[in-house]
């Protein structure tokens, strides 16, 4: 099969499909009735030349005599022989003495255990949130009530933090293992769109979610893991910095030579108890500040124009400052989503954005952050960043005894408390009300967030509007740790793999289930 790159089609084309039959046949000088398949790879929006806005297809083609059509296109870079890397879910390379466990359920544990369970290691899984449908109405009753349970909530239970989201899939990862397109084809087999394959900015849904998770947890425990629901690990038993056993809560020990870590960003109650054990683990940057709502047909016309925007999704966006503007950049953007209390701790309060899978709520918003690390907290403190966290979001509990302050970003500016909404309202779930968002972090903080705000507009003219909102505070946008391990994936604890966003080494949906495959691929060979 071959494949070519870079065939651009205007949105507006009714028919796509007979369109690029035709590009490729322009493209590599055959007839179009010389082409027996057409596949598409992989399709983006190129909106650079509004108002004329393309579809950028990359696809694969079978046709006759293909090695000649190949030689006679070897000048044309957009025309190469196409190459995939299939990802084989490895075999068991060693004898378990105990099952290994994984403790937590989120993309990492989930992708850690269905990896193990498919070589027949048949995992243990100990997550401390609930299943799905239990976990969805909690989260629930927390939105209508206040009423936080701090085991299950929008952070913890069956799929992880990512479960409440927009259920984004999109990587900057460059896997040439085969991994990525692995999870994508899980998750389709478990119930996602096929879109998800071919799309360059794929998403799944917070309602989709939820059932998919389920679907996989069904698969390994039909494989032969088990997985145990309201199981929060509380301690580590040793001996000569090796892993023998776990506890958990309520003091149950579990003999264990193996334990996948993939706790998640907001496990703090554990980085404690694992910082007390000694393992070995050190502060990390992150970044903090608010989440921002826009009305998503402004969005989506500054990005796709007038036409365009009638016949394509929400748009979603990407914006960071440039040149000498202090950086400010969207991070986990929702089209058509809403904003969200995903609080786990009492008296606490942080912010995050969800879509469903339909996108329709009228709003877009995204976090907007700045970096915090050294001037913010003790990097030489590993759990610094955690305890810096933890104050920003006590403060904004307090703000408005615990609903979501929100606050116009033209009165952020003027350091006044909002009257109203403008010419939008906000999406949210959960209760909210209007507060002052100044004091929340630093001065210094403040100013150089309003200056790279508004430098935001060379990027996105018409992005920065006083009427914009504002909701505190987005502060999990990654793990405040990183726990050490080497080159097999092995913290200072032999037997223990630090695994995922809660120990620092992914960000998202799609990177975390990656690493968590390669955690497992280490364990099955140890």
């Amino acid at each position: 099969m071959i494949r070519l790159d870079q065939i651009r089609i205007n949105v507006l084309e009714a028919d796509q499909r007979a369109r690029l039959l035709s590009k490729a046949a322009r493209s590599l000088k055959v007839r179009t009735k010389d082409i027996k398949e057409l596949v598409i790879l992989k399709r983006s929006i190129d909106a650079r030349k509004k108002p004329e806005v393309f579809y950028l297809y990359s696809i694969g083609v079978k046709v006759l005599r293909e090695e000649a059509v190949l030689k006679r296109s070897s000048k044309n870079a957009n025309v190469k022989k196409l190459s995939q890397t299939k990802y084989i879910p490895p075999k068991m390379e060693r004898d378990f003495l105990r099952r290994p466990v994984v403790a937590g359920f989120g993309p990492a544990g989930m992708f850690a255990s269905y990896i193990l369970a498919l070589a027949g290691a048949a995992p243990i899984v100990i997550e401390r949130g609930k299943r799905a449908e239990e976990r969805i109405r909690d989260v629930e009753r927390f939105f209508a009530t206040g009423e936080l349970d701090c085991q299950s909530n929008v952070q913890f239970g069956e799929g992880g933090a990512g479960t409440f989201s927009d259920g984004k899939l999109a990587t900057s990862k460059n896997d040439r293992s085969g991994r990525n397109q692995f999870v994508l084809e899980t998750l389709c087999r478990f119930g996602a769109d096929g879109d998800i394959l071919t799309d360059a900015k794929p998403h799944i849904g917070t309602d989709r979610l939820a059932k998919i998770t389920s679907a996989l947890r069904q698969e390994i425990e039909r494989l032969g893991g088990e997985v145990r629901f309201g199981c929060t690990l509380d301690g580590l038993i040793t001996k000569d910095d090796k892993l023998t056993g776990i506890r958990l809560e309520g003091g149950e020990a579990v003999a264990a030579d193996t334990l996948v870590l993939a706790i998640g960003h907001s496990a703090r109650d554990t980085f404690e108890m694992l910082y007390d054990t000694g393992l070995v683990m050190r502060a990390k940057p992150f970044a903090a500040g608010f989440r921002v709502e826009h009305d998503q047909d402004h969005i989506s016309r500054l990005l796709y124009g007038d036409k365009a925007k009638d016949v394509l999704p929400p748009a979603p966006y990407k914006v960071v400052t440039r040149n000498n503007a202090p950086k400010v950049y969207s991070f986990c953007m929702c089209p058509g989503g809403y904003v969200i209390n995903a609080s786990s701790e009492k008296n606490r309060l942080c912010v995050n954005g969800m879509s469903r899978s339909d996108r329709a709520s009228g709003n877009a918003n995204s976090a907007l952050v700045m970096p915090v690390g050294g001037e913010s907290f003790d990097l030489n403190d590993p759990l610094a960043g955690m305890r810096f966290q933890r104050r920003i979001e006590e403060k904004v509990y307090s703000t408005n005894n615990g609903m979501i302050p929100q606050q116009l970003f033209g009165d952020y500016v003027r350091n006044r408390v909002s009257s109203g909404f403008g010419r939008f309202s906000s999406k949210t779930k959960g209760a909210a009300a209007f507060g002052n968002l100044r004091g929340i972090f630093s001065q210094e903080w403040e100013k150089a967030f309003m200056e790279g705000v508004r430098s935001i507009d060379e990027v996105m003219k018409g992005f920065v509007d006083e009427e914009m909102i504002l909701s505190a505070v987005e502060s999990r946008t990654s793990s405040p740790v990183r726990i050490d391990r080497n080159e097999r994936f092995v913290s200072s604890i032999e037997g223990l793999y630090p695994c995922g966003e809660g120990a620092g080494y992914a960000g998202g949906i799609t990177s975390a289930a990656m690493d968590g495959m390669k955690v497992a691929e280490a364990v099955l060979k140890a």
